[in-house]
């Protein structure tokens, strides 16, 4: 559905001195249908990409293709029909103050010349899809922030675009209300087959909707793959990220060792860690882990502390052999730092 290819862009200085790369040749492709997350600090190029998305910035080379259109070789009245298939929802929403939930869903179908009769059956339609009933004739200031944010995605849905781009959707909203956009989000590219591109700064929101997520670095694509794929790398960018490994307890006497599993890993969950632990004798106990469940597969990172189970501590030999043995099966281990 989306393809960059070699995309770049380059700002020139504003004092003469050298030029800005905002985005240094980025190669991605984001299929039909899927929910694909963008993540990376300020400056990355986050908003950058999005500009370049929707025709708003002409890239200095390279092509962006949505549905098999170069939006970037497009101009005028092309450009203009082309981002039909483009909806956006933005942080803030950016409603009018002046007209009513119903107004707002129905401005850029005003701005298209949709007929009146017409208009007002695809607002209904709409206001149900994102769960406004009753509320349709209240104005922003009579909306919590929630029923701000549907408002924004059914204005972004208006059009009947093929792909919805989301801007920091759900930064401003708290963790119930963020975990009830995301649902909707969720239910809407099931119902629809839309393609939805989230940019985000908050590892939670990709965990908890993205089938993809892709992270920018200095205007370049440092990783990129499916969330399984990439949670399930503990040498990548972006494991540590989105399965962080919490402080351990202080005052722990035993040998700790630090544990990634998941993906690949012929172990599947902690107790067969703890399981393969008891062969050599000696007790593991979790005493920190972050553990998730992604596409069906769990994924963790944990720390184990071990201990004989008369109380010793755990000889070095046998700690490199329970090292070795989680290595041959998969699992990124190794001693902790004390």
């Amino acid at each position: 559905m989306i393809t960059l290819d070699g995309l770049t862009k380059v700002f020139p200085a504003p004092s003469g001195g050298d030029p800005v790369v905002a985005l240094g040749g980025i190669d991605l492709h984001i299929g039909k249908g899927s929910i694909h997350g963008i993540v990376g600090r300020s400056g990355a190029g986050k908003s950058t990409l999005i500009r370049c998305l929707t025709g708003l910035e002409k890239p200095t080379s390279g092509r962006v293709e949505i549905d098999g259109t170069d939006i970037a070789a497009l101009e005028g009245a092309a450009l203009r029909a082309a981002r039909r298939d483009i909806g956006m929802v933005f942080q803030q929403a950016n409603l009018l103050d002046s007209r009513t939930a119903a107004k707002n869903i129905a401005h850029p179908l005003e701005i298209i010349g949709m007929p009146a009769a017409r208009r007002a059956e695809r607002v209904a339609e709409l206001v149900s899809l994102v769960g406004l009933e009753g509320r349709e004739n209240n104005h922003p200031a009579q909306l919590s922030g929630g029923q701000i944010q549907r408002v924004g995605i059914a204005r972004g849905l208006a059009a009947e675009p093929k792909v919805l781009l989301c801007d920091e959707p759900t930064s401003a909203l708290d963790p119930s209300t963020t975990r009830q956009i995301l649902q909707l989000i969720r239910d809407l590219r099931s119902r629809l087959g839309i393609t939805v591109v989230i940019i985000t700064h908050e590892m939670s929101v990709v965990r908890e909707v993205c089938d993809e997520v892709t992270l920018l670095e200095n205007g370049t694509v440092s990783q990129s793959g499916s969330l399984l794929e990439v949670a399930s790398d503990p040498t990548g960018p972006l494991a540590s990220e989105l399965i962080p490994l919490p402080p351990a307890p202080t005052g722990v006497d035993d040998v700790m060792v630090d544990c990634d599993y998941g993906g690949n890993s012929r172990m599947r969950t902690t107790q067969d860690l703890i399981d393969l632990a008891a062969t050599y004798g000696t007790r593991a106990t979790i005493v920190a882990g972050t553990i998730e469940t992604i596409a069906g597969v769990q994924v963790g990172r944990v720390q184990l502390a071990l201990h004989n189970h008369d109380g010793t501590p755990i000889t070095r030999p046998g700690l490199q052999q329970f090292l070795t043995d989680l290595r041959e099966a998969g699992v990124v281990a190794t001693e902790a730092r004390r």
